[in-house]
């Protein structure tokens, strides 16, 4: 016997969250904060969305029951005598209309803290409720890999089949939990359709926006779920921030045979899959995606601080 709270009580749903949705079989797409998110991916991703297709709430989690406020504590602004404003921490479910008018839903905002199995549940009956066909969760990790290279990404999911044609670039590892994980993993306990793409992102990058990054995990979402969601703003951006890496590298001729190095690792790993792992050395001549990510990293956060403090 169960001793969990009632689920239903974590969650508030709006007027007009019935038939009127129009919701066939939708898609949710789910994209949670306080995981690892390599080059801020999966919230490029979310606030795509939310700021370039047409949206509304669904349902409002009761985010006070969720949250640690003290390890996470929401930022606040200062002016001179006042404070400012508050950013207030939210969990919601909205439903989002692709470029052809195709609704899906989008479960977004901070990872809870607490309550995880009451929350799953309430997600899981949400999922049952709207009849979603398939559920696909989103977040980008840090990987030993160029820039220069196509930004690759990692397919999971309940079902073999839901990620043919995606290559394995892990074997076995063991990874802290995350509520998004976890979520796949009970809903196809449950005999529901999950996934989950993770987007590789050059480490040593990973602190930063990777826009392209978000431009790969939409473009994974839109071919999981049969949906059309343009992203030039994205791919705009991507071409810019790959500009600036660029001249950056280029200033540095330590720094540019480090990025050749790892080019020269990913295309030995691409040429003999299967036979070796991307994150490590394929001989005793090139260095570790590590030790070479790292010192690549150094230089980018020392160009940083040049470009911010002009009197360095």
């Amino acid at each position: 016997m169960s001793c969990l709270l009632d689920p239903g009580e974590l969650y508030q749903l709006h007027a007009g969250a019935g038939a009127e949705l129009g919701l066939d079989r939708p898609l949710l797409v789910h994209a949670l904060t306080g995981f690892i998110d390599a080059g801020s991916a999966g919230r490029l991703v979310r606030d795509h969305l939310l700021e370039n297709f047409e949206h509304g709430l669904v349902a409002t989690f009761d985010i006070d029951q969720l949250l640690d406020y003290r390890s996470r504590r929401p930022p606040m602004i200062f002016v001179e005598d006042h404070w400012e404003s508050y950013e207030e921490p939210a969990l919601a479910l909205h439903v989002v209309r692709d470029a052809v008018g195709v609704p899906f839903l989008l479960l977004e905002g901070a990872e809870p803290d607490v309550q995880w199995e009451r929350f799953l549940q309430a997600v899981v009956d949400l999922v049952r409720r709207f009849d979603v066909r398939l559920s696909v969760g989103v977040h980008g990790i840090p990987m030993g890999l160029p820039h220069t290279r196509p930004t690759g990404v990692t397919a999971h999911a309940t079902r073999q089949e839901l990620v043919s044609g995606y290559p394995p670039w892990i074997g076995t590892v063991q990874v802290p939990g995350s509520i998004g994980n976890l979520l796949e993993y009970r809903l196809g306990k449950a005999g529901h359709d999950a996934m989950g793409f993770a987007v590789h992102v050059p480490h040593y990058l990973a602190q930063a926006e990777y826009p392209d990054a978000a431009r790969v995990l939409l473009e994974s979402v839109s071919q999981a779920g049969d949906l059309v969601l343009p992203a030039p703003e994205l791919k705009a951006a991507a071409e810019r921030t790959r500009a600036e890496i660029d001249e950056q590298v280029s200033a540095s001729t330590e720094v540019l045979a480090v990025v050749q190095a790892l080019e020269a690792q990913y295309d030995a790993y691409v040429d003999a899959r299967g036979q070796g792992n991307p994150l490590t050395g394929t001989d005793g001549t090139v260095p570790t995606a590590d030790e070479l990510g790292a010192e690549l990293e150094r230089f980018l956060a020392e160009q940083s601080r040049r470009n911010t403090d002009p009197d360095s």
